[in-house]
């Protein structure tokens, strides 16, 4: 019964705070609505400036191509490679096009023609990504020209190959789609990771804590009563976050909800007594938070958000396989978008159950009763 109570005093306390209650709920939606449109890799609405040296209706007809691909806003177009360059390094333009003289001419003769591409490179991703989408109109656009000047198409009987590529589990390439799952695991870990992480430390400031320490209540029972509410608190985030999920994006998983149920209430035992663990160790809630953010920020760039792990150095790589984010974004994004099962997944399970015993029992062990 003295786990009830404890329990009853966690959750007492949680509602007397005036703004935790509001962060657990505000928190989650705020990161689902706002994240995936600002964390997208596609890249739009790149400032082009245009050199046009040629002045031919085929220049025109590619500037026209370029522009209403989407990709690209034209924010200049002017003779003057010079002046060109100048609004790149004002950072009104992102890359540059130059089109020589005698375009068309070459073009049509010999069905190629030279163009510059000048990119800022400031932001690597997004000049080469800027400079990959131009390449690509730009040869789209020469395939057509050659196709018009080719005349009559001459049927023959060799056989020809082909390739029409399929995207499996993403087929429209729509990155939100991609990101939702992983940012769920963010939230998650952001609540029950730093909750946990201040509880005792705001206890041991408030004083609290020479109270409980004269009660026979033992270390594991006394973990445990910590660690129960943030894992009801874990199901409660994770339920809201499918449901903006659905309703803002209409995503939903392919696989069952009870399999991530069931790896949420390891992966919240898992980040909760990792939380546990720096608020034993720490004296002062300014100690606790900067120790959390250290690990936290660690954790989130090394997990596969917005970097592939496989693109990773060999050394990150090797610190991946100690990040427990890492294998609960891969349980998300699985039963996500590839519908996988339990079976499939047991890597991620077993290391997901090693973190869960490894963290929970030093929390337990690290906890000092003193009077």
């Amino acid at each position: 019964m003295v786990i009830k109570y404890l329990i009853e005093k966690e959750f007492r306390q949680l509602k007397r705070n005036p703004f935790l209650p509001k962060l657990i709920l505000i928190f989650p939606v705020m990161i689902l609505l706002v994240f995936p449109w600002a964390a997208d890799f596609e890249m739009k609405n790149i400032n082009l400036h245009v050199v046009d040296n040629d002045h031919s209706p085929y220049s025109a007809r590619l500037i026209s191509k370029i522009s209403s691909t989407g990709y690209f806003r034209l924010v200049g177009e002017t003779p003057q490679y010079s002046k060109a360059l100048h609004d790149m390094e004002s950072d009104r333009a992102d890359v540059i096009l130059e089109i020589p003289q005698n375009f068309e001419k070459n073009l049509v003769s010999s069905g190629s023609a030279r163009a510059m591409i000048t990119a800022n490179t400031v932001n690597g991703t997004k000049g080469g990504m800027s400079s990959y989408y131009l390449m690509g109109i730009l040869n789209d656009y020469a395939a057509e020209i050659r196709s018009e000047l080719a005349g009559p198409v001459v049927v023959t009987l060799a056989p020809q190959a082909e390739i029409v590529s399929q995207f499996r589990y993403n087929p429209y390439l729509n990155y939100k789609v991609f990101m939702v799952p992983a940012l769920m695991v963010m939230v998650i870990t952001m609540l029950c990771g730093f909750l946990p992480g201040l509880n005792i430390v705001m206890e041991k400031e408030a004083g609290t804590m020479e109270q409980i320490n004269v009660t026979p209540v033992s270390r594991f029972t006394f973990i445990l009563g910590k660690l129960l509410p943030f894992w009801l608190i874990g199901f409660v985030v994770i339920t809201l976050c499918f449901g903006v999920a659905w309703l803002v994006y209409g995503l939903y998983p392919q696989g069952n909800f009870g399999t991530i149920y069931f790896f949420a209430a390891i992966y919240i035992l898992v980040v909760s007594g990792f939380g546990l663990i720096i608020s034993n160790y720490s004296e002062t809630m300014q100690q606790a938070m900067f120790v959390i953010f250290f690990f936290m920020l660690i954790f989130i760039i090394l997990s596969g958000l917005f970097t592939p792990i496989n693109s990773m150095p060999q050394w990150a790589q090797f610190i991946t396989h100690f990040n427990p984010l890492k294998y609960f974004m891969q349980v998300m994004r699985m039963v996500y978008l590839k519908g996988s099962g339990i079976a499939e997944m047991k890597t991620q399970l077993f290391a997901l159950l090693g973190f869960a015993v490894v963290f929970n029992t030093w929390a337990v062990m690290s906890y000092r009763k003193r009077v």
